[in-house]
């Protein structure tokens, strides 16, 4: 069973639960948690779907744990992510769903995660939440004046088990680590004793 990443961090997703990220930067967000999970990752996308992620494009070690699933309808494609879900030991599920979900295929959903222990992430289109899910992230990246384009805006809009937040973070796309960006004038160290 993979353990709960610590409260303290704020992008950890609880484990057997399924979450959703909404947004331009969705699979950014994905990829980040495909890639502080350890174990095979499963990626769940329509048989039809135009947009595959590029295996040497991944970070480093992922493209070896990462399996793609492509299952022809909607029906299947649910039934893909139920399975995946089930099945140990799994790191993580990564599903892009078409249609949102009802209440009773996320309860489903939810109830597969806690019985395989396993952590879920469905890749939704805005307003297509499910009432079932643990949290719901809105991601996008961010134009930066100074031409860094790891800039991203991760936005957590629902929260079962705790408070929300937002923050924008720089994440290079090559490994589990991120730094924390401040506002203008502001400090993202700890202010240190005078003395």
């Amino acid at each position: 069973m993979p353990p709960d990443l610590a409260p303290a961090d704020p992008f950890g997703l609880l484990a057997a639960r399924v979450h959703e990220a909404q947004g331009r930067g969705r699979r950014a967000f994905a990829l980040f948690q495909a890639a502080r999970h350890a174990g095979p990752i499963f990626w769940i996308l329509p048989a039809h779907a135009p947009d595959v992620p590029m295996l040497r494009g991944l970070p480093s070690g992922l493209g070896e744990r990462l399996y793609l699933l492509r299952p022809a309808g909607e029906a299947d494609l649910l039934w893909c992510i139920e399975e995946a879900l089930r099945a140990l030991p799994v790191g993580l599920v990564i599903a892009e769903p078409e249609k949102p979900l009802s209440l009773t295929a996320g309860r489903r959903l939810q109830l597969a995660a806690e019985a395989g222990q396993t952590t879920g992430l469905l890749l939704i289109r805005a307003g297509a939440g499910s009432n079932a899910t643990e949290t719901r992230w809105d991601c996008a990246p961010l134009a930066s004046q100074s031409g860094d384009s790891t800039l991203h805006a991760w936005d957590l809009k629902k929260n079962k088990r705790g408070t929300i937040g937002f923050w924008t973070v720089s994440w290079n796309g090559t490994s589990a680590a991120l730094d924390m960006v401040c506002a203008a004038r502001e400090r993202c160290e700890p202010a240190q004793a005078p003395g």
